[in-house]
């Protein structure tokens, strides 16, 4: 059986489970379950009526949070021409070709949160698939990181862009925000969250397509969320 932390166990003492909380009432016991020092992050957790083994059940995409994420992320362009002059004029770190790849195959150098690349660069960028596909840091036109627009998607990213895709359970995680952010702007990001999610319901999905939501706060208790606490 797994072990928690004094602070998990008294942090815990404050929620039910077997209750599920309004959005409201939810946000606010993440929040104050905090037991990191730092200003953690609120995150969500969504598990869908869905077959992971199905391809057209396999979701996967990207979503800018209406009050973004209040995290800062290193940004990887790979691209060439008037692409990556506009990417290094969009704010991105680190913009480049071919010898970019070749520091990540060579060097093992990732000092970088995410990779946008253009199209054209993307047979090249192939070839270290391998390395990126484990680190979930291969683009995909899916969640906007393979487009012939760096710039859009840098200015996305800052934004507060964060991807998903649903793991071999079924499962969508996601981060909601800072700990330090207010009730309010949690809440209008969670609720964007369940509403983009439900809009991408599978055809083949009969019956109800999200089965539960839960938020917590960085290592802290899971906290069921109400789904009534959505128009759907």
């Amino acid at each position: 059986m797994k072990k928690f932390g004094r602070k998990y166990v008294e942090a815990a003492k404050n929620i039910d489970k077997t209750k599920s909380y309004s959005a409201e009432e939810a946000i606010r016991l993440a929040k104050n379950s905090s037991i990191t020092k730092f200003d953690g992050t609120i995150d969500f957790a969504i598990k869908l009526n869905v077959d992971p083994k199905k391809a057209d059940q396999q979701l996967r995409g990207s979503f800018v949070l209406p009050n973004g994420t209040g995290k800062t992320k290193r940004v990887l362009v790979i691209a060439k021409g008037a692409a990556a002059d506009a990417a290094k004029a969009a704010g991105a770190q680190y913009v480049g070709e071919k010898e970019m790849i070749d520091k990540i195959a060579n060097e093992n150098w990732f000092d970088f949160d995410c990779i946008v690349a253009t199209p054209d660069m993307m047979p090249e960028l192939g070839k270290i698939g391998k390395i990126l596909g484990p680190k979930g840091l291969m683009p995909n036109p899916k969640t906007n990181t393979v487009t012939p627009n760096p710039a859009k998607a840098i200015e996305d990213i800052n934004k507060g862009m964060i991807e998903f895709r649903t793991d071999s359970y079924g499962n969508i995680h996601g981060m909601l925000g800072k700990v330090s952010f207010e009730e309010k702007a949690l809440l209008e990001n969670l609720a964007y969250v369940v509403s983009s999610i439900q809009k991408m319901k599978p055809a083949s999905v009969k019956g109800k397509f999200i089965t539960s939501i839960s938020v917590s706060s960085t290592m802290g208790p899971g906290i069921k969320v109400d789904q009534n606490s959505f128009d759907n």
